[in-house]
């Protein structure tokens, strides 16, 4: 038997539960919208486990399920060495936004890093703090910047809406998820230039570290088969 997590609510549960029904494979809670069993029809050997998108990252690093549905970025930020750890079968189409770094709108010399770069040097001898950047995604952005030459900056965690902590002045500038941009403008925030971290969408992903039995090796087989993924 291998186990499979699918996000248990919301838009992202829909999705999946679609891509994988076109596909014949049907994915179905066992009870009512608050009963957490599951059922995965049209294939032996499948255990159907419902989580939180943000969980199932943690549980295939840890071999704890065999597959998994999550965004890229939720897998690229939650697990070290992701690589080493996971495989990614099949990017899925959907659940597609941005991890990008903006600033205020009203920043209107700062359009690409190079200028967040100055601006914070600039912020931190005018203030004598360093420039706080609100974000949910501490590995993506420390990595992006670093790569990128920007270092006077601290990053705050950001718990609730992102896009608010500028306006509520917990932050000067935000690293946040977005599809469309439109809530970031509604903030006063701009996006830089060349500030794309990570372009995510919902992908299904195998463990490396999960038990695999040669009974679960030859579902693994037939499933991908079915899928149309390899």
């Amino acid at each position: 038997m291998i186990r499979l997590g699918v996000p248990s609510k919301g838009r992202l549960m829909d999705k999946t539960v679609a891509w994988f029904g076109e596909r014949g494979i049907g994915l179905r809670r066992a009870g009512s919208e608050r009963d957490y069993a599951a059922v995965a029809e049209g294939i032996d050997g499948l255990e159907l486990i419902l989580l939180s998108a943000g969980e199932i990252p943690r549980e295939l690093a840890a071999g704890r399920l065999h597959l998994g549905v999550t965004g890229s970025d939720l897998v690229h930020e939650k697990v070290p060495l992701w690589e080493l750890r996971l495989t990614e079968l099949a990017p899925m189409g959907f659940g597609r936004a941005d991890l990008v770094v903006a600033v205020p709108q009203a920043w209107v010399d700062v359009d690409t890093l190079d200028d967040l770069d100055a601006a914070a040097a600039a912020f931190r001898h005018r203030h004598g703090h360093r420039l706080r950047i609100a974000t949910k995604y501490h590995r993506l952005v420390r990595e992006f910047l670093r790569e990128h030459g920007v270092a006077d900056y601290a990053l705050v965690d950001s718990q609730g809406a992102t896009e608010g902590t500028v306006g509520a002045e917990t932050a000067e500038a935000i690293a946040d998820i977005t599809s469309t941009g439109e809530t970031l403008r509604a903030n006063g925030l701009k996006i830089l230039a060349d500030g794309m971290i990570h372009s995510s969408q919902a992908t299904l992903w195998q463990s490396r570290t999960a038990d695999w039995t040669d009974e679960g090796r030859r579902t693994l087989k037939e499933l991908v088969t079915r899928l149309g993924v390899q």
